[in-house]
């Protein structure tokens, strides 16, 4: 992994970027561990630390993080076309109704919040339209804000594991230590997957997430929910 340069504007912009208080509403979607919390799948901060384990090396935040980097490479060479290519793909490659629209929910806050925080990017949010996914928003702003690539993948990828760990101890429940033990365990992982993401070709844009896909599904007429998806 490259050594990234930052410099103090840089590394606030991805912390305010990154950050649970984003008004996005993440905090609101499971992403299937609701489900899979009910039929007894993850238990424990092991079964859910595996659960992120194979999402990170497998599953479809790959896809996701790999959409959100090409996002940010077309918006800083000017190339619409290429973004909103990259908008549509991904809103195609999602498998559920659920999961599709919190990505468009949260893309759509977030393009409103950029458009009113920073009114310079609004061609470009307007250019892209609605519905946009998350990744295509955050990629956007990583642009504009001239984010080192690299740092924004860590970035989103964090962002990520944040939510669904805080989901998980809300879920089991957990303690707040077992989150956090788990995001330290979860670091070298984040890292690798950076680095294979970074290099990844249009290709090679694959995952496996029929694990997740299922999931999702029985989210939808899970009896209670605590969560939108």
């Amino acid at each position: 992994m490259d050594i990234i340069t930052l410099t103090n504007s840089h590394f606030l912009h991805i912390l305010q970027l990154a950050s649970s208080a984003l008004p996005v509403g993440a905090y609101s979607y499971s992403e299937g561990l609701e489900t899979l919390v009910e039929h007894g799948t993850i238990t424990n901060q092991v079964t859910l630390q595996r659960w992120l384990e194979a999402e990170l090396r497998y599953g479809a935040i790959r896809l996701e993080a790999a959409v959100m980097l090409r996002a940010s490479q077309a918006v800083t060479r000017g190339d619409i076309e290429r973004l909103c290519y990259w908008n549509s793909w991904l809103s195609a490659a999602r498998e559920t109704q659920e999961l599709r629209n919190s990505s468009w929910q949260m893309g759509r806050s977030l393009m409103q919040l950029l458009g009113k925080i920073q009114p310079q990017i609004l061609p470009l949010v307007n250019a892209v339209g609605n519905p946009s996914n998350y990744a295509i928003a955050f990629g956007m702003a990583a642009a504009h804000w001239q984010i080192h690539p690299q740092a924004a993948l860590l970035a989103y990828l964090h962002s990520w594991a944040t939510n669904l760990m805080t989901a998980g101890v809300k879920l089991i429940p957990l303690g707040q230590t077992a989150g956090q033990e788990i995001l330290l365990e979860l670091q070298p992982l984040i890292t690798h997957a950076t680095v294979e993401i970074m290099s990844l070709a249009d290709d090679d844009m694959a995952c496996c997430s029929w694990g997740l896909s299922l999931a999702s599904m029985q989210h939808e007429t899970q009896y209670t929910r605590l969560f939108r998806s």
